[in-house]
This record gives structure tokens, sequence and C-alpha cells, in this order.
């Protein structure tokens, strides 16, 4: 598998680019990682070859100094660092926040990331922020409207941008096509590219009653750049993205179909709450690992 080399990003970038060249914007594999989280800072920086790469919140670091952005800049010559955001609100109706993109193009351009993502969402409005990812009418309009912003955020990030499926518990009536048209005619529309999580895929199936091979079979292959790989709750009527439990076989069946599909791209195992001890993480980046493994060798004889 292709592996990003933190040390020589010139000519490992130049074979990059020909081993996956079909992929949106050429970017890397980066191989197999975690979220990085506090609980695990001293442990990673003593041992960083534990994983191939990490994805930090990038609003956790907007603020200039302090021991975050201390902790930041060990990891940045350790690991190939990509930030993912909860904040930016794609699809809200305000305008786009200028400070908040200025600070992000800053962080990415100085941590040298490959790419930065947010989710296909909107969490606040005339200055209320909520605290959960709202999910999105599947429209033309909203099409038109959300990949305008996100084409607008790429060219001023000046870094390739992802977008992340997002889980959801109520559908709109105005909704005239499918969550997967909806990811896929953004994405192509923004010329961007798609974190499909697979976690966030399987709970919205389960809720919504699709199957969630429809939505996986319907996402072109050349937009898909990163998993997410989590765990979530069973309410007894309906599932709950929380990321805060071990991820279920089921999730493991579905990322092991997607890897046929999808080709190499960049995963990562997502934990946000009740934080395991590294081992436990890395036993789940292992399991990616063999499942990776035995799915692309599956492909290959078949």
């Amino acid at each position: 598998m292709t592996r990003f080399d933190k040390k020589n990003h010139g000519e490992d970038n130049k074979k990059i680019m020909k081993t996956t060249s079909k992929k949106f914007a050429n970017v890397p594999d980066l191989g197999f990682g975690i979220g990085l989280r506090t609980e695990h800072y001293d442990e990673l920086l003593e041992n960083p070859g534990q994983v191939d790469w990490l994805e930090v919140i990038s609003e956790n670091f907007f603020l200039p100094g302090g021991q975050a952005k201390a902790y930041l800049e060990e990891f940045k010559e350790k690991f190939t660092l990509v930030p993912h955001g909860v904040g930016m609100s794609i699809g809200s109706t305000d305008p786009l926040n200028w400070s908040y993109l200025k600070t992000l193009k800053s962080i990415a351009k100085d941590l040298n990331a490959p790419w930065f993502s947010d989710h296909l969402c909107w969490n606040h409005h005339a200055h209320h922020h909520l605290h959960n990812l709202m999910p999105l009418p599947y429209t033309d309009e909203c099409v038109e409207y959300v990949a305008e912003r996100a084409r607008i955020v790429q060219d001023f990030v000046e870094k390739p941008f992802i977008l992340e499926n997002v889980s959801s518990y109520v559908e709109f009536t105005q909704s005239t096509m499918p969550e997967w048209e909806f990811l896929t005619r953004i994405a192509e529309k923004a010329n961007c590219g798609i974190l499909l999580d697979v976690n966030n895929i399987f709970v919205s199936a389960m809720n919504h009653n699709f199957d969630p091979m429809t939505y996986i079979n319907a996402i072109p292959p050349e937009r898909v750049i990163q998993y997410h790989i989590a765990g979530h709750k069973d309410k007894g009527t309906f599932l709950l993205d929380t990321h805060d439990h071990d991820i279920r076989d089921e999730v493991w069946d579905l990322y092991a179909k997607c890897i046929p599909r999808f080709g190499n791209v960049s995963t990562m195992i997502e934990r946000d709450d009740d934080i395991p001890p590294l081992a436990e993480l890395l036993d789940e980046l292992n399991t990616a690992k063999t499942i990776w493994s035995q799915a692309t060798h599956a492909k290959q004889v078949a």
C-alpha cells in the first residue's frame, strides 16, 4: 500500500500521483491513523511509530499560544497531521465566516496538511451555535448552494477539501433525492473529495431503513479520500452516533465491503468520548489493517 513519508514529501508525492492518479486531487493514501486526543499525547510522542498519521480537530488549535499549540508543534515534527473541522457549518444560511477560514487556512498551511475536512451539515445560525451536526434537505437548490460555498472554501484555503457524510435521525419532506446522490452531486459540482464515514452510513441506514450498500455503490470511487470508522449506541428504536463505543461487527463488515470499490483510502479510527487507553484503539486499528489486507487479497485473486 502506498504510504506518505513525512520526511520526504516531494519525492513521495511524485510516486503517489502515479499510483493513485484516479483519486481527487491526487492526494496520498496515508495508511491507518487515529484521532489525536489529549489522553494519548505523551504516549504517542514517546512512540510515534504506532500509527501512520493523526487527525486533529481544527478548532482545538485556533487560539494562539498555550499548551495545545506547543504540543502541536511537537506532533507535526513526527506525524502527518490532517485538520478535521466541526464548526464550519458549510450548509448554514449564514455568510461564510472569513475569520474562521483565515485561521483554518493558516493551520492547514502550517501543518503542511495533505487535505482538510468538515461535515456536510449546518450547526449554527444567526450567531447561535448548536452542539449537533444537523442534516440538510436533499434538493437541487441545496446542492447548488452548498457546492458553491464548498468551492469557495477550497479555493481560499488552497488545500483539497473533503466533505463528510453525517448520521441523521429525521428526514425532510422537501427532499427530492437520496443522501448519496446529494453528497455525490455536491462533491462533483464543487470538485471536492469525500470523507466516507462508514459508521454514519450504517447508523442512517438503520434509522431510515435503506440498504447501506446502495449508498456505498452510488459513491464515485475517485472522490473518496478518507474513511472514518467509529462506534455508536443502540437506543432500541434508533441508532445514535456517539463515537464512544467499540466498533460493531456490522460496521467492520461494511468497511470490508468498501475496500474493493474504493481502493487505497486513508483509514481513521474515531473516538470522541469515553476515551480508552491507546492500546485499545491500536487493537481496533490492527483490526482495520487485517480487514484491509484480507479484502485486498480477495479482490486480487477474484
